[in-house]
């Protein structure tokens, strides 16, 4: 099947991407496998015109409208393989199927690692998040803690955090902060916890952490940035430029969302090293301008 653009991943930064092309009245594929990174989280928050809804909800919505769009095509499956170059792209999907396409618009997310700690995957999404902009508001002020994962970006996290409720910086052995960041964070009255977190357990008021000695703490949410992973080598295999980011590797992009091959665009997750959901629809509404224009001054 041929199609002016593929859009490989189907949550906010490719349904974003596909708008655009969809009004152009340009063919478009939508790929996807259904497992969008916010699954976890029963609400999405800090949307514009949709805090509070679930993520589910909100993707639900904006695939019904995008497939009255007689141009848009749903192909429920991931992409095993990709070659070729700008206008002659071929994209074998996982279901066996194939797809030639004239541009391609990567926005399969990432993969987070969170730390192996007993109990906080079971809660992720829910008292453990990552984005205090999109979860901090919910608990309410109350005692938060911060779980380094990700080396000396836990420190700022934790300052950060201090905006929404008393923190307590569980170090976790993964940093060891100096005399200047013991400052920094006894400036923002951030209590600072040596012991390794040993489990989380859910309470009906929050969270109970268990120390590596016995000791406990009792709180409303815990907040860490694990370290992530691209969902797919798709960008690899075409030859797109990588970049270190804050949490791992993404795609080099430029202000236009497009990678270092031509006729290769990227958006959201997959090339930028803070993320949210508006931060995605807005990556996703470049990329799919930018994928259009590419077509028309090519």
């Amino acid at each position: 099947m041929d199609t002016d653009v593929a859009i490989i991943g189907g949550s906010f930064a490719g349904l974003s991407a596909a708008l655009p092309l969809a009004r152009a009245r340009r063919s478009i594929t939508i790929m996807d496998t259904g497992a969008p990174r916010n699954r976890f989280a029963h609400a999405s928050h800090g949307f514009l015109a949709q805090d509070g809804n679930a993520p589910g909800d909100i993707l639900a919505e904006a695939r019904r409208q995008l497939a009255a769009y007689p141009t848009v095509r749903f192909a429920e499956t991931g992409a095993a393989s990709a070659t070729g170059s700008v206008d002659a792209f071929s994209i074998l999907g996982t279901d066996g199927n194939s797809l030639s396409a004239r541009r391609i618009i990567l926005a399969h997310g990432v993969v987070d690692s969170l730390p192996d700690i007993p109990g906080l995957a079971e809660q992720w999404g829910k008292r453990v998040a990552h984005c205090p902009y999109c979860h901090g508001y919910e608990f309410g002020g109350g005692s938060l803690g911060v779980v380094a994962a990700n080396g000396e970006v836990a420190l700022h996290h934790a300052m950060l955090v201090r905006e929404w409720g008393p923190v307590t910086f569980f170090t976790n052995g993964v940093v060891e902060p100096d005399a200047e960041m013991l400052r920094q964070l006894a400036a923002r009255d951030v209590t600072v916890e040596s012991r390794p977190v040993v489990s989380v357990e859910s309470r009906d008021s929050g969270l109970s952490i268990t120390l590596a000695d016995g000791g406990s703490a009792e709180l409303a949410g815990i907040f860490t940035q694990p370290r992530s992973r691209l969902s797919s080598d798709i960008g690899r295999q075409l030859g797109c430029r990588h970049m270190p980011g804050a949490f791992g590797e993404i795609l080099s992009v430029d202000e236009m969302k497009q990678t270092s091959v031509p006729g290769v665009f990227a958006a959201g997750d997959v090339a930028r090293p803070a993320s949210n959901v508006p931060f995605a629809v807005a990556d996703g509404a470049m990329a799919g301008t930018a994928a259009h224009r590419s077509l028309v001054f090519a």
